[in-house]
C-alpha cells in the first residue's frame, strides 16, 4: 500500500455483507451506513412491497430485499441507502461500451460506480452476486472491492474503462452514483 493509498478508507467482506462495505467504501466513511440501518430500509421496502401476501414462512430469514443472518441486499436497498443521501443511481445501458461513461466530469456529479457482478465461492457451488465500490479520490480511480485486502488504484482511465467493459461482458451491472443536482 502506498502512502496515498494508506489515505483511502476500505472495508474487507464478512458474510455476505458487501453492499454495506461498498457503501462505506463509496462515502470513504466507516459509520456512512451500519447494518441496522440498511436492514431498516430493506424491512421498509418489504412494508411497501404490494407482494407482501406471497411470503412463505421462509420469509423471516429470506426477506424480499435481504438475509437477517447474512446480509446480502439487493438494488432496491442500494438505491433508497444513495436516495436517503442525497444520490441517484443510473444504470448504465450495456449496449454502450464503458467509454461512454464519462470519467473525468467534475465530482459534483459523478460521486462513484457501483458494480454488481457474478461470483461463485464454495469451488462453485455457491453462486450469487458482489457489490463493488468504484470512486476517484484525489485525481486517482480506485478497486474498492470488499475482497480485496487494499484498495488497488487503476493506472488511467483506459484500464477502468476495460474494467468495465470485461465486468459488461461477464454478466455484471455498472451503476453510476450521482451527486444530486443543487438548484
Amino acid at each position: 500500500m502506498t502512502s496515498q493509498d494508506s489515505q483511502v478508507y476500505h472495508e474487507t467482506q464478512r458474510l455476505q455483507f458487501c453492499l454495506l462495505h461498498c457503501l462505506n467504501n463509496l462515502f470513504q466513511d466507516r459509520d456512512a451506513f451500519t447494518q441496522a440501518g440498511l436492514n431498516a430500509i430493506s424491512e421498509k421496502l418489504t412494508l411497501e412491497d404490494p407482494e407482501r401476501a406471497g411470503w412463505t414462512p421462509l420469509s423471516i430469514v429470506f426477506k424480499p430485499h435481504h438475509n437477517v443472518l447474512t446480509g446480502n441486499y439487493d438494488v432496491n436497498v442500494l438505491i433508497a441507502a444513495l436516495r436517503e443521501r442525497g444520490k441517484s443511481v443510473v444504470w448504465h445501458d450495456h449496449r454502450n461500451g464503458a467509454s461512454s461513461i464519462d470519467l473525468n466530469s467534475p465530482d459534483a456529479t459523478l460521486m462513484g460506480i457501483v458494480l454488481n457482478v457474478p461470483v461463485k465461492r464454495i469451488f462453485g457451488f455457491w453462486k450469487s452476486r458482489h457489490w463493488v465500490a468504484l470512486r476517484r479520490i484525489d485525481g486517482i480511480w480506485y478497486n474498492l472491492d470488499s475482497d480485496l485486502a487494499s484498495p488497488e488504484p487503476f493506472k488511467d482511465a483506459d484500464e477502468l474503462w476495460g474494467s468495465l467493459d470485461f465486468v459488461i461482458a461477464h454478466g455484471g451491472e455498472v451503476l453510476l452514483v450521482m451527486n444530486e443536482k443543487q438548484s
